[in-house]
């Protein structure tokens, strides 16, 4: 076994240490006590009644009949939540860029279109020896260099008789999404941020970003079985953390492939859900609330032989994984199969060590060359980053035609994009459960604060039965009824310097009551704890875990705004008829939600929001999309439409942005502050 700083085991631990901080973000691997989160509690306990009902269901299979239809009954989820997978079939277009050749094995370096103008490199690894092989996919983990990260394990499969296929998955290696080479890195930060900024985009058009991962390994199968010195009918897979969801996903979808080895990605959401949130393409659109788990992969491909692997001091945990592993050794059993899936734990951290590289050796020998071939792990030949690069400047950019997925999405939006009404839009929103059914909610004061000729209560009331929101409260000394403002609240946080900072909404909130209003300063439901600081995604884990079980968080965040109206119209010293609100940036995406159902918010003030859901389909990058990520809601609707549904003479619209949070001339209908305006210069025309 190699050493701490042996070739071998310092490349392991290199990639174990990129796998883990690339796909979760450094804080949140660290075991650590957190502060109580009630909002995920309360998402936890939706998610895990899902669960419960998906088990019972399970529970109730009996025989390979039953289990047939449930397989019938998941595949057909799974393709619905992806979004169905691209139906090209045109030329690859394949090219070998180079070729190193070593004592055992000849690494070609190769280039493939998956889509038009879709780049993916890889490196192949075939034995010297003339002859016909079996293969294996081996696409990479969430490393940010890609190919090289699992070259260990694919130069010893192929001394051993195999050709092996690693390849760049979508925002790693030579695919970066957003490279820019005047900074000479990617402007998201790297494959991660990308993988999750795609996946709101993807969302918003009605599909998952995973649907381009899968496809991209299908692609990739294609290659290997064009090949001569590939045997078709003998394909495996296998990969680690991400890797080992796209090893998954193609062993479901690609009846091609006969042998399996997912590696560090199997755990039940039993124990995902509140943990290690996992980027877009590895955590489906409303996936729990379909009646799925994890182990719904493996099953809905039985008997095909699956190796799953873990590690002892793995995020994803052995004790997460080893139940996905006895229900489908359960289900296995119904198909006298219980011989083709095997669980095995390797020792240390996230990764591949050397132990469950041999037990790949050994499942693939087994199950691809009839049990024959040495199945050790031996030191090989390792290369840079550099020297296993396809592409001439190191960026598929250079090749002529190149597009990015942005770009591939964005046609997808066109293509299937259908308009609909402004009625049709006032049933999805009432679908989603924004208008608040009334009355107002019990409401309790934590804290009372004079100012000078009013005074702020803080307070908190439940949006939902179990959901509290927190706001601060701004009344007048002034008797009598007067007029209200919900002011949805912005902090003065800190933030990367790539971000434009934004001041807090206090100082408006005071000039508002001053002149006269009661102020709901109030932040609807979130769980703040769960957002890890990337740049431009926001708080993504916890939008992605409100997907997942079916629910939509900026509608839900609309339906507290109502609640909060509720609160201020049941008050006695409230004007019901004159309540208004205000939002900056994304938060106007949910005011406007929320005032095109009720026309209790008779004017909405909206300050450097987005101008456009269409508009963040059409540039490289975006900031804070999550927060407006509404499933399919851009090919149907767009913000002129939520304008429509409220009446343009209740909308004020300030320094429209686009989704960079920079300001765009938009038209005559917005209003533009000059250098250093204030806020409440618009005060006045926000009461009129």
């Amino acid at each position: 076994m190699p050493g701490p700083l042996s070739p071998q085991g310092t490349v392991q631990k290199h990639a174990v240490v990129l796998l883990a901080v690339a796909l979760l973000g450094a804080p949140s691997l660290i075991a650590q006590a957190k502060p109580a989160d009630p909002f995920l509690n309360w998402l936890d306990h939706l998610a895990q009644r899902q669960l419960d009902q998906r088990e019972r269901a399970i529970a109730e299979i009996r025989t390979v009949a039953e289990a047939n239809r449930r397989k019938q009954f998941v595949r057909q989820k799974l393709v619905e939540i992806v979004g169905g997978l691209p139906d090209y079939r045109g030329p690859l277009n394949a090219r070998v860029t180079g070729r190193m050749v070593g004592e055992f094995h000849t690494i070609e370096k190769v280039i493939f279109e998956s889509l038009p103008g879709f780049f993916v490199t890889g490196n192949l690894y075939r034995p010297n020896r003339e002859g016909r092989y079996p293969a294996v996919l081996v696409p990479s983990g969430h490393t940010q260099e890609g190919k090289p990260e699992p070259q260990i394990l694919a130069a010893n499969l192929a001394r051993n008789g195999f050709v092996v296929l690693t390849y760049d998955p979508i925002g790693q290696g030579e695919r970066e999404q957003t490279y820019l080479p005047e900074l000479g890195r990617p402007l998201s930060g790297g494959g991660g941020n990308e993988h999750l900024e795609l996946g709101a985009r993807s969302i918003l058009i009605g599909q998952s970003v995973a649907r381009y991962f899968i496809f991209d390994a299908q692609r990739a199968v294609d290659y290997l079985v064009s090949r001569p010195d590939v045997d078709a009918d003998r394909i495996g897979v296998a990969g680690c953390s991400g890797g080992g969801a796209i090893a998954t996903y193609v062993g479901v979808f690609d009846p091609r492939i006969k042998a399996a080895a997912p590696a560090c990605f199997i755990n039940s959401f039993r124990t995902l859900f509140s943990g290690p949130t996992a980027d877009s393409e590895m955590s489906l659109p409303a996936f729990l609330a379909s009646g799925l788990d994890v182990p719904d992969f493996f099953e809905l491909a039985a008997p095909l032989p699956w190796l799953l692997l873990a590690t002892t001091e793995d995020y994803f945990t052995p004790e997460g994984a080893k139940p996905v592993y006895e229900e489908v050794r359960r289900w296995y059993r119904l198909y006298g199969a219980e011989d083709r899936v095997r669980f095995f734990v390797g020792p240390g951290p996230h990764g591949m060590p050397k132990e469950s590289r041999e037990e790949t050796y050994r499942w693939m020998t087994r199950w691809l060359k009839g049990g024959q071939g040495d199945v050790e792990d031996r030191p090989v030949k390792l290369y840079t980053n550099r020297e296993l690069q396809v592409t001439a400047s190191g960026h598929v950019d250079g090749e002529p035609g190149s597009r990015k997925l942005h770009q591939v999405i964005l046609d997808e939006f066109r293509v299937h994009r259908k308009p609909r009404t402004v009625d049709a839009l006032l049933a999805e929103l009432r679908s989603r459960g924004v208008p608040s059914p009334g009355p107002a909610p019990a409401v309790m004061v934590t804290e009372r604060i004079a100012g000078q000729n009013f005074r702020i209560e803080r307070i908190r009331f439940e949006g939902e039965p179990g959901v509290v929101c927190h706001a601060n409260l701004y009344l007048p000394d002034a008797p009598g009824r007067k007029p209200a403002v919900v002011l949805l609240e912005d902090k003065r946080l800190p933030v990367p310097l790539h971000v434009t900072r934004s001041p807090s909404t206090a100082p408006l909130a005071e000039a508002m009551v001053r002149a006269g209003r009661v102020v709901l300063e109030l932040e609807p439901r979130d769980s703040p704890n769960a957002n890890d600081g990337r740049p431009f995604l926001g708080n993504w884990v916890t939008n992605e875990r409100v997907d997942l079980i079916g629910r939509n968080l900026a509608a839900m965040r609309a339906h507290d705004i109502l609640v909060g109206v509720d609160v201020l119209a049941a008050r006695p010293d409230v004007d019901a008829t004159s309540i208004r609100g205000y939002a900056r940036g994304v938060k106007g995406f949910w005011l406007m939600l929320a005032a095109a159902v009720d026309q209790r918010l008779n004017k909405i003030w909206l300050d450097r929001t987005p101008w456009s859901m269409a508009a963040a389909l059409e540039g490289p990058l975006t900031s804070f999309l999550f927060d407006a990520m509404i499933p399919g809601f851009a090919l149907h609707w767009d913000f002129k439409d939520l304008v429509s549904a409220i009446g343009d003479r209740r909308v004020l619209w300030s320094d429209p942005t686009n989704w960079m949070n920079q300001v765009v001339y938009s038209g005559p209908a917005y209003r533009y502050r000059h250098v250093g305006e204030p806020e409440i210069a618009y005060l006045d025309e926000f009461f009129q």
